[in-house]
């Protein structure tokens, strides 16, 4: 049984990590802030590179042949990029992506299919790899702080080998940061891209073409180079863009996840605390009674 020394030191312990938890939270608190403003940001940008794809492709005669709007003959080997952090202590933040990424490769597999791993952050790499999957990309030190040279870097290797014909097919799977209290595992198709009219028409940015249809006003557009060649440098910036943004969700949906973990981490401790006090001030009152009964008996012993 422990001692009433025992569980003061114990108690010491938890109040210990309360603090420590209680200063990540408060620090995640604060990047979680900065990374809705750097997705708020972002959105702007995005926003125009889409405006001007749509007014690029109502310019062209026709839309010249890309090897990244073009599908393979068959799909034999399907991509997977895995988008989670380079630390743990995030609640179920990166475990939820290994699971419906391995989920996901296990339908494709029954399909079939070929599956090449890739994946942004350590925890990820770590994951597969202990897995015993080959990882043929492996990005990893951004995930507190992407950067959009990181975003092209990984656009750029996995556009290779697309079209390469070393995959058919990629899937990027990330969480979507809707709350800090709530991460949605999204899945989405990075390659090929959709046929531009069609990814144009699933565009969430219409605020400007509204307004633009309700006045009935329409801007003239003048284009240098042609808007072939235009659009030829446009469709790549899609890729870089779409894993940016799910990069800058993932770091949001990440420190929100660790911040809701550690307050949780937080309350435990706490009712730990309060657990442990009560059965130190037990043990307290059944030292105290064994040592009156000593005493009685002691005096008994004597008389």
């Amino acid at each position: 049984m422990a001692t009433q020394k025992d569980v003061k030191n114990r108690i010491s312990s938890v109040k210990n990590i309360q603090k420590i938890t209680k200063a990540m939270e408060m620090v995640a608190a604060a990047r979680l802030r900065r990374a809705e403003q750097r997705i708020e940001h972002l959105r702007p940008y995005a926003q125009a590179i889409r405006r001007m794809t749509r007014r690029t492709v109502e310019a062209v005669e026709k839309i010249p042949s890309l090897p990244l709007l073009e599908s393979h003959d068959s799909e034999k080997r399907v991509g997977l990029l895995l988008i989670t952090g380079d630390r743990g202590l995030a609640g179920a933040f990166n475990s939820q992506i290994i699971r419906a990424g391995t989920r996901r490769a296990g339908e494709l597999e029954g399909e079939g299919k070929e599956i090449a791993w890739y994946a942004s952050g350590r925890r990820g790499v770590s994951s597969l790899t202990f897995r015993g999957h080959q990882v043929d990309g492996a990005w990893q030190g951004f995930t507190d702080r992407p950067a959009f040279s990181d975003a092209r870097d990984i656009a750029g290797d996995i556009a290779s080998q697309y079209i390469d014909g070393k995959v058919d097919r990629v899937e990027m799977i990330y969480n979507g940061y809707v709350s800090p209290l709530t991460q949605d595992v999204t899945t989405d198709v990075l390659l090929p891209l959709k046929a531009v009219e069609q990814l144009l028409e699933e565009d969430e940015d219409a605020e400007g073409e509204t307004e633009e249809r309700e006045s009935g006003h329409k801007t003239l557009w003048i284009y240098e180079p042609d808007p072939e060649e235009i659009l030829q440098r446009l469709v790549p910036d899609y890729i870089e863009i779409s894993i940016y943004r799910a990069l800058l969700e993932s770091t949001a949906s990440e420190h929100g996840a660790r911040m809701t973990a550690m307050r949780s981490a937080q309350e435990n401790a706490g009712e730990m605390i309060d657990d442990l006090t009560l059965e130190m001030n037990r043990q307290r009152q059944a030292e105290i009674t064994q040592e009156i009964m000593e005493v009685v008996a002691g005096a008994e012993g004597l008389s």
